[in-house]
């Protein structure tokens, strides 16, 4: 294969190093049933069957071992689920049409045994037109649910759907944020889902871990040599990790305005960033080693200032009619984590996120410390930086300070650059709920949030949230198209943050 062809391949079937013990034993291949609970929401149609739908095109679902079946309250018949998201699969008539066959709807409510005892009539049916023997069949239910339905749905599946595991078959939960609003609800939830289901049953889904970016985060760090000496607090001055919308709620407002842009982005995707970041190195590749070094991350983040944090709402977010007119939601925020550990002290963690500003990007920016003794006068030209692009126009590049070129000896900024687009011509990057829907399936719960790693996250943001929850902290307004409140910008000064000027990074183009 020559350096300039790149191969997209079949990925093969984990070893047992990359899943932990319980699941060695798991079937991973046989009759396989998808449950998609909401079937007829947006989340469904717009992201699991689409994904699902790609995994089948790759050869991951087998027509001949899977079958999909949507649940929910809306009364329409299979054909119309199927006509329904047919338009969110593609160009593809042929493979899209075999596809929807593979999809069968049973309408029933989330909290009576009716209409689950039906589906797990119709889940039967199929299983036993495959010649399933009792137990050895597989069934993943997906709840594209809001967390309210939570608790009835995974009672009526623990009473009437479940798969019995004796024979190497299994039942596995999918469960989609927010989890919870705050620590005490979060922790209810996990609760009373806990009681009807193993930890290793439950793969709550950030679809964050799941980008292509994200998951070469641990690779970057531990299998290239020199990062590892310089990923410390002796060089590196300070970690933004970023998420910027250039348009408002767009008719979401009703529901945006009860969670807010820390609950929606910070608290979840951000966060779960920060701590591949800032982690140490596992002991393996096994789900649970990496997800103890997560969790250590957390409990090592120190409690939120209130000179560290910036809140901000675009004018005209409460123009929305389902937006109360004294709504108090932040649209942006600037949070300043401080991780009170050998590695992090002194590094300040920026997380910010924000609606209608003035760019659309996801990025993960490590700025080094300057230069000691500068003898070529170019530090006010700005830092050595580390960005990982993580939407859009996926990328790395390393910014550096490079002579000019000509005759005369000056400084520069430019950059090694790695844009994926450039690099990897012709191979697709996979949704990240491909990924993730693929790992539940294998019972690699790698890139899932396991609940200890929920309750520290909320610990964080709890005591802030409930602030703003009672008024007491008030977001300043900003432009729409602006780059937000002119205090985060300030703040960022004041904990180290050296923005260059001059210098614009530019995709390469092919």
């Amino acid at each position: 294969m020559g350096s300039g062809q790149w191969m997209v391949e079949r990925r093969s079937s984990f070893g047992n190093d990359s899943f932990p013990k319980e699941h060695e034993t798991a079937s991973e291949s046989g009759c396989l049933s998808i449950i998609v609970l909401g079937a007829s929401g947006d989340l469904a149609k717009k992201k699991t069957f689409p994904a699902l739908y790609h995994l089948y095109r790759q050869g991951f679902l087998d027509s001949n071992e899977v079958h999909i079946f949507g649940y929910a309250r809306t009364k329409i018949s299979d054909d119309d689920l199927r006509d329904r998201i047919r338009g969110y699969l593609g160009k593809d008539a042929e493979h899209v049409s075999k596809f929807l066959q593979l999809i069968k709807y049973v309408s029933g409510s989330y909290d009576s045994e009716d209409g689950f005892q039906l589906l797990d009539k119709e889940i039967s049916q199929h299983e036993e037109s495959k010649n399933s023997a009792e137990g050895s069949s597989r069934r993943l239910f997906y709840l594209a649910l809001p967390p309210s339905v939570y608790p009835p749905v995974c009672r009526m599946i623990k009473k009437c759907c479940m798969n019995n595991s004796d024979l190497g078959g299994w039942t596995r939960i999918v469960i989609e944020k927010p989890f919870g609003k705050d620590l005490e609800s979060a922790e209810n939830l996990s609760a009373q889902i806990g009681e009807l289901f193993e930890e290793a049953q439950l793969y709550r889904i950030d679809h964050y871990l799941g980008k292509e970016l994200v998951q070469n985060l641990l690779v970057l760090r531990f299998a290239n040599r020199f990062f590892l000496p310089l990923w410390n607090r002796d060089n590196i001055a300070n970690v933004q990790i970023v998420f910027r919308e250039d348009f408002g709620t767009e008719g979401r407002g009703g529901y945006f305005d009860e969670y807010g842009i820390i609950r929606d982005i910070i608290q979840n995707h951000l966060l779960q960033v920060l701590c591949l970041v800032a982690m140490e190195k596992p002991v393996s590749l096994k789900p649970e080693h990496i997800r103890d070094e997560k969790v250590k991350v957390l409990q090592s983040v120190l409690p939120i200032q209130d000179n560290e944090f910036v809140l901000g709402q675009y004018e005209g977010y409460r123009d929305d009619p389902t937006v109360p007119d004294q709504s108090n939601t932040p649209t942006f925020a600037t949070v300043v984590l401080r991780i009170h550990n050998e590695r992090w002290e002194g590094v300040p963690f920026i997380l910010k996120a924000g609606k209608a500003l003035n760019s659309r990007k996801a990025e993960i920016r490590v700025q080094f410390k300057d230069v000691p003794g500068d003898i070529f006068k170019c530090q006010k030209q700005g830092r050595n930086e580390f960005v990982i692009r993580l939407q859009p126009l996926e990328a790395m590049y390393m910014k550096l300070t490079v002579k000019q070129p000509g005759l005369e000896m000056s400084t520069v900024q430019s950059e090694l650059d790695l844009s994926y687009m450039q690099r990897y011509q012709g191979v697709p990057i996979p949704e990240a709920y491909e990924r993730l829907i693929l790992d539940t399936i294998r019972g690699d719960q790698q890139h899932f949030v396991r609940r200890d790693e929920l309750k520290a996250a909320w610990e964080i943001f709890t005591p802030l949230l409930h602030r703003i929850d009672n008024g007491e902290m008030k977001p300043k307004d900003y432009q729409p198209g602006s780059r937000g409140p002119v205090e985060a910008d300030e703040l960022l000064a004041k904990v180290g943050y050296v923005q260059t000027h001059g210098y614009i990074w530019i995709p390469p183009t092919l």
